[in-house]
């Protein structure tokens, strides 16, 4: 389904100057009346675009191969989409993931190679929204891809390497489209108080820098947010005597209202904040903790999900340096599966408090994975005959459990015996919080072992 007039561009004078036009129900939102038509125009993404970054220099060259943007929304996809189409002396078709069917892809496809092979003119096909093509619907693309039939621009919020298929990515440059610093939606708001063809300059308008700062701000990095509320603020403002439109504080605060946390449930924004969360605890850190914890919060995130990260960085960062850790992180979670949103925020914000401020080892998460790569990869060890079972008939004859020392009845419930067959030293305590009394006992313990000639092995070496 190709779509030519979203990459036409906005003919000169078709929006007039008056506040009747700007406010009429058939305008198009201020954002998309906004998009940029040349790269001169474009505002953003400067890793990218700059002078001499690779993707100016292909576009400015009309060298465009497959490419995948990827950002979050109103970073300007589909403008440097338009950007391209503008720059191009290809054809430039575009599809939705939304609204397009596999007939629509078909018919496209095969457009686009006899438009090849007649006339040697070569296709750009725009693909909004990719993600929401299935694996099924992104196979149809790669063969013309593969053969040079079609040049795709693939256009998505998800990350590409979870959903777009392998060989699609492989085959296309990738480039991250970031959300905008707030000053370049400072400048795109100014841009639009002053043209009065495109934009609000048709308007007499007074926006008080307070009220720019805050859209720009609360917008978070999104164009496309910014822009409109700016015109909401416009359009819902009575103008003074003079007919000058006030846009103060008060006037943006209400325009933008709550701010949109952008978060997506199974994108990067929810990997990278509950590893933003894991790691505050982890580095100790309880403001940044309840920060990414807040956002997670107000996203709407399963709490069983939060609860079950918080009890997994309990036992591996907190381990036995504070075992109580532990225990808070189950009682937070049962209480977060209970309760439910919004009072479970109260229990995992204790739980997650006192893991960030808790003494931290990963002692046990390392003895573990010591003793595990050894049982993958080293020679399995057999029982030692005092250690094993010796309750049923017989088991006296075979020698079962024979020289076994009972530990209670040993001075101090210790008895120093051989429990491995073998010299292996997995677990070393920290001198963090109770694992410093652990490692007390525990050297005595050794010490004593080492001194009875039991558990040494010469053929066995430390670890």
């Amino acid at each position: 389904m190709s779509s030519d007039d979203l990459f036409s561009g906005v003919p000169s004078g078709a929006l007039e100057k008056s506040a009747d036009s700007a406010s009429a129900a058939s305008s198009p939102p201020l954002a998309a009346r906004m998009r940029p038509e040349s790269l001169s125009d474009f505002v953003g993404q400067r890793h990218i675009l700059a002078e001499g970054q690779l993707l100016r220099r292909a576009i400015e060259a009309d060298r465009i191969q497959s490419l995948i943007l990827y950002g979050p929304p109103g970073t300007g996809k589909t403008s440097l989409a338009r950007v391209i189409a503008a720059h191009t002396r290809s054809r430039f078709e575009r599809l939705s993931g939304v609204e397009s069917n596999v007939a629509d892809m078909r018919q496209v496809l095969m457009s686009a190679a006899n438009r090849l092979e007649n006339s040697g003119v070569s296709t750009i096909l725009f693909v909004d929204e990719i993600h929401r093509f299935n694996k099924s619907q992104q196979d149809i693309l790669l063969p013309d891809v593969e053969s040079g039939v079609i040049r795709l621009i693939g256009a998505t919020t998800h990350n590409p390497f979870f959903f777009v298929n392998s060989p699609l990515v492989s085959r296309s440059h990738l480039f991250e489209l970031r959300p905008l610093e707030e000053g370049d939606l400072m400048e795109l708001m100014r841009r639009a108080l002053s043209d009065p063809v495109r934009g609000l300059g048709g308007h007499k308008i007074q926006a008080d820098d307070k009220a720019l700062e805050h859209l720009a701000r609360v917008a978070d990095g999104d164009a496309r947010k910014a822009l409109n509320s700016l015109e909401i603020a416009v359009l819902t403002t009575q103008a003074g005597a003079d007919g000058t439109i006030a846009i103060d504080l008060a006037v943006a605060e209400a325009s933008i209202q709550k701010k949109a946390i952008v978060y997506d449930g199974d994108g990067d924004s929810h990997y990278d904040t509950i590893s933003a969360f894991i790691k505050s605890m982890r580095g100790s850190d309880p403001d940044a903790t309840l920060y990414w914890l807040a956002k997670m919060v107000h996203a709407g995130e399963d709490p069983r999900y939060i609860a079950r990260r918080i009890i997994i960085c309990a036992a591996e960062d907190v381990g036995l340096a504070d075992p109580m850790a532990l225990v808070l992180a189950m009682n937070a979670h049962g209480a977060a599966e209970l309760i439910g949103w919004p009072e479970a925020r109260i229990p995992l914000a204790e739980a997650a408090i006192y893991i960030a401020t808790a003494n931290k080892s990963n002692s046990a998460y390392l003895a573990i994975d010591a003793a595990l790569e050894d049982v993958r990869s080293g020679r399995t060890l057999p029982v030692p005959e005092h250690l094993r079972d010796g309750s049923y008939a017989g088991a006296e004859r075979l020698g079962r459990g024979k020289g076994y020392v009972y530990s209670h009845d040993a001075p101090g419930h210790y008895a120093p015996q051989d429990y491995l067959g073998a010299f292996k030293r997995y677990y070393e305590p920290t001198d963090q919080g109770t694992e410093k009394r652990i490692r007390e006992r525990l050297e005595n313990w050794r010490a004593q072992t080492a001194a009875a000639g039991a558990g040494k092995s010469g053929s066995q070496k430390e670890r």
